[in-house]
């Protein structure tokens, strides 16, 4: 049978598999234990990282402000201590998210949790500069690897395709942490002396149980692989063992193996999007690490109430990822997905003209619109391109060192991003504003010349994909075949 001819028809047919009640029932019990879960506690760690910033400004007018207590931090230390939290981040999410592999998810995961968890809490102890320093380091070490872990996780049970909505519901839920960490961070800051405590280390406490508790769960109840998880019946296993793509992470494959390595390290498009992930990450996300201190800055209200206004920002982005992930569900009259690389230059297009906007206007309102803009549209562009970065990786190894390589190369965000939104560039924030513009003008070009360079590849792919789609329609068909004329016998 020539396919590649009737290629088209056999996507339809493969489709139809793919769309069939009980595939989609199969993904139901994955998509509650893991990726619900999943979801839940990148909330969590998402409060982690962001509580410090919400510390920053609470109980100020009182005197019991972080900064103070902590010897009167000046602009430049606190920038050094947003900063420090992700140099472990950057030297080693490539070594924990291949080491997910040796140990297994749910060890792995659980590990990470409990030890962020103790980490957290411990920054409510810190009594200077040097203290919330290396709790800060020591708290990235303790979280590094989380977030990749978890998409090389999911590649070992959803087909690309199925993969685009729930990396955005996931990274969705994590943006909702501003939504709860604001509201959190009000009311921890009516607390503030009790028992002797302030507000900012009570934030840290409270904050720092949840991912202890979130564990002990992972350890005893997170499934593995859809090969030996004892949630799926033989014929759920079958059916999702049977849409994996034989490019994709396998169970049973080496935990690092030279041979897939090799070729990803001599490929362009690992380089292109290395690019997108450093000038990305630095200017479209680097306004969201102090987010209430710019709030603040706009003169709207008090420290308490600013904090409720971060809620707004962050309940947009979890729109915007909504959206994202619906659009990724899109397919053409062919069967063929919506290429991600066009919503993708699309989105970074909205972002750059609301950076032109806020180095152009004086107006508050208007100032504070296009933060939101900014800051939620500045988070959906990562979503938009993992499937396809993944995808384009191909094998175990490789896709376990693609994703960690490339989401340290975003940790630059977090280096870099709290360095040039210092509270003396504010209450304006020009110079902050221009260099974000800058370096999305840089990921743009990046986005467009990655495409160039992964369109062929992604396009082998696909037809790689639709020939063994192709193969298993075949079987199906020639199982039913054989059951009609049994039943004809009988």
């Amino acid at each position: 049978m020539k396919a590649l001819k009737t290629r088209g028809a056999f996507i339809i047919m493969a489709n139809q598999k793919f769309n069939d009640p009980a595939y989609r029932k199969a993904l139901r019990k994955p998509d509650i234990r893991i990726v619900l879960w999943y979801s839940f506690m990148y909330l969590i760690v998402q409060m982690n990282k962001s509580n410090v910033s919400n510390a920053a400004i609470m109980n100020t007018e009182e005197g019991h402000g972080i900064k103070k207590q902590l010897g009167n931090l000046t602009s430049g230390q606190w920038a050094w201590v947003l900063s420090c939290f992700y140099y472990p981040y950057l030297f080693f999410e490539p070594l924990t998210t291949v080491l997910m592999k040796r140990f297994s998810p749910s060890r792995w995961q659980a590990r990470l949790m409990v030890t962020w968890g103790i980490v957290s809490m411990a920054q409510a102890a810190c009594k200077n500069y040097s203290g919330i320093i290396a709790a800060r380091f020591f708290l990235g070490l303790a979280e590094a690897g989380f977030y990749p872990t978890v998409l090389y996780h999911l590649g070992f049970w959803y087909r690309t395709h199925d993969l685009r909505a729930r990396i955005a519901f996931f990274y969705g839920a994590g943006q909702l942490a501003g939504f709860i960490s604001g509201l959190l961070a009000y009311g921890v800051s009516h607390i503030d002396g009790k028992r002797g405590i302030y507000g900012w280390q009570w934030l840290f406490i409270i904050e720092g149980i949840l991912p202890i508790l979130g564990g002990i769960y992972t350890w005893f109840f997170l499934p593995d692989y859809p090969a030996d998880a004892k949630m799926l019946t033989e014929e759920e296993r079958e059916l999702i063992l049977s849409a994996l793509p034989s490019y994709g992470p396998q169970t049973k494959s080496k935990t690092w193996d030279w041979s897939e390595i090799k070729p990803l390290l001599k490929t362009p498009s690992f380089y292109s999007y290395t690019v997108i992930w450093i000038c990305h990450g630095i200017g479209g996300w680097g306004i969201s690490f102090i987010l209430p201190t710019i709030i603040y800055g706009l003169g709207f209200t008090d420290t308490a109430k600013t904090q409720l206004m971060t809620m707004p920002p962050a309940f947009l982005t979890f729109f915007f990822l909504c959206i994202v992930g619906y659009v990724g569900t899109w397919r053409g009259n062919k069967g063929k997905p919506l290429n991600m690389f066009y919503v993708a230059a699309v989105t970074e297009t909205v972002n750059l003209i609301s950076y032109i906007v806020l180095l152009c206007t004086n107006n508050r309102v208007a100032q504070y619109l296009m933060v939101l803009i900014a800051n939620g549209i500045g988070q959906t562009v990562f979503p938009l391109l993992w499937p396809d970065r993944m995808r384009a990786a191909q094998g175990t190894s490789a896709t376990g060192l693609a994703i960690g390589a490339t989401n340290c190369m975003a940790q630059f965000l977090g280096i870099v991003g709290p360095q040039i939104y210092q509270t003396k560039f504010g209450p304006s924030y020009h110079v902050s504003y221009a260099i974000s513009l800058a370096m999305l003008v840089i990921a743009t070009a990046a986005i467009v010349v990655s495409y160039f360079l992964t369109r062929k590849t992604l396009r082998e792919l696909d037809e790689k994909e639709a020939l063994e789609e192709d193969d298993s329609v075949s079987e199906t068909a020639s199982e039913n075949v054989v059951v009609l004329h049994s039943e004809k016998a009988a």
